[in-house]
């Protein structure tokens, strides 16, 4: 549509294990690192490279990310690594669907929706939020200039593309930025 501001693309089923223990250990840290494939995220942050990824939850939580077909291996690997370990390991996958939000306006799409400040001052590439759209809990990051990559429950996914679809209309700019 040409009344579109951004592009709005439901992703397929993505591979999400929910990882939980003390972030500072240095066994949890190499676990999930070496099960991503990726360095580990500092706090609001997400390392996310080719199709696997790391993002800082909180202070306690992590969520790797990696291709759907993926998700059992990786979770064996985490398990043995961990095997000694107090920890939590648990696919979320099926929980959670994913979308990218792309085009020169996205940050206006999200302003409009979420009370996280996404000024480019304030959210940049990397940087990881977890807050509301509308009423709804998601998180989001940064993954290019003019991409952002957002999570939420499968269950609330059509709500949030119907929203995310009439925030992103041409008629319905605020140009924020």
């Amino acid at each position: 549509m040409s009344d579109i501001l951004v592009k709005i693309h439901r992703a397929a089923p993505y591979g999400m294990i929910t990882l939980r223990g003390d972030l500072s250990s240095t066994a949890l840290q190499k676990a999930a690192t070496d099960a991503a494939g990726v360095a580990f995220p500092e706090t609001g942050m997400c390392v996310f490279e080719g199709k696997s990824g790391l993002s800082w939850m909180s202070p306690d939580e992590l969520l790797v990310l990696m291709p759907h077909d993926q998700i059992q291996s990786t979770l064996a690997q985490i398990e043995k690594a961990l095997n000694s370990t107090h920890f939590l390991a648990a696919d979320v996958s099926d929980a959670r669907a994913m979308f990218t939000i792309t085009g020169p306006h996205w940050r206006d799409v999200l302003a409009k929706l979420t009370p996280a400040d996404v000024h480019p001052d304030s959210f940049q590439q990397g940087h990881f939020r977890r807050t509301r759209l509308a009423q709804v809990p998601v998180a989001f990051w940064q993954s290019s200039a003019d991409t952002v990559t957002l999570i939420c429950f499968r269950s609330v996914a059509d709500y949030v593309e119907g929203l995310l679809v009439n925030a992103g209309r041409a008629k319905s700019n605020a140009d924020y930025f």
